[in-house]
């Protein structure tokens, strides 16, 4: 397996850093979004709030395509590679679920939640160096959604399991997105500051 163990070149570092702040800027305004448009549909699991819950983790592996083809060589290349498969498997298996109701729905997001939560934090732990920014928001938002996919698969194992709970999910997802892009930004700027 190999590793990326020395910092970049300052402008490699320059590069990778833009281009994850323009992925992470999009990945967290399409996850506001789909908050948005996912909360005004949701109450009856019908065809388009189906679609919704299908198109959220396609985000996802779309993102983890883009990450991979600008990442270079590096332990994180195949974390991004590996959530990208499971993002689209559980685009599947939430068009699947949705025919079994709010609680199959509820187990098979949480399930994808709690793995792609672990790889979001395994990829920040890889991209740990100052020139990004230490991706405290990428491991906050990683274990977050670990947490939350621990909760999501109890609270369908009872009696009124609720579907609200995916609109926060992703609002927060998002939020946590664009807070690490504006650090990445932030990054930038010094990083100009100091050439300049």
């Amino acid at each position: 397996m190999s590793t990326q163990t020395s910092t970049p070149a300052p402008s490699a570092a320059t590069d990778e850093r833009s281009s994850l702040l323009r992925l992470y800027l999009g990945r967290g305004v399409l996850a506001v979004a789909w908050a948005l448009a996912f909360a005004g549909v949701h109450k009856n699991l019908d065809a388009a709030a189906v679609t919704l819950l299908a198109v959220y983790p396609l985000i996802d592996a779309v993102s983890s395509v883009i990450d991979h083809r600008a990442t270079p060589n590096g332990s994180e290349r195949q974390v991004i590679a590996f959530n990208g498969v499971l993002s689209t498997l559980a685009a599947l298996a939430l068009c699947l679920a949705g025919a079994g109701g709010e609680a199959a729905t509820l187990h098979v997001f949480g399930v994808w939640a709690f793995v792609s939560g672990a790889a979001q934090v395994a990829v920040g732990i890889r991209r740990r160096g100052p020139e990004f920014g230490k991706q405290w928001p990428t491991l906050i938002s990683g274990g977050l959604s670990v947490l939350v996919g621990i909760t999501y698969n109890i609270q369908a194992t009872g009696g009124d399991p609720s579907l609200d709970v995916l609109s926060v999910y992703a609002t927060g997802g998002g939020v946590w997105f664009i807070l690490q892009a504006l650090l990445l930004g932030w990054k930038s700027r010094q990083a100009r500051t100091r050439t300049g």
